[in-house]
């Protein structure tokens, strides 16, 4: 009964994922550095998602 706390942490990492793809596809970086920061974070959702935070372009 409920949702297990894996799949609700999984939602949540893959809401915050999109969002973070979403901002970086808004910045004003060049082509390459968007699509390296995509497939980070695609690879690697949790590292990328906190190295995007740390580091990565914020959308305009």
């Amino acid at each position: 009964m409920g949702i297990e706390v894996g799949g609700l942490l999984g939602l949540i990492i893959l809401v915050l994922d999109i969002w973070a793809i979403v901002s970086v596809l808004k910045s004003s970086d060049s082509n390459g550095k968007k699509a390296l920061w995509v497939v980070l974070i695609l690879l690697m959702p949790i590292i990328g998602l906190i190295l995007w935070w740390l580091m990565g372009p914020r959308g305009t």
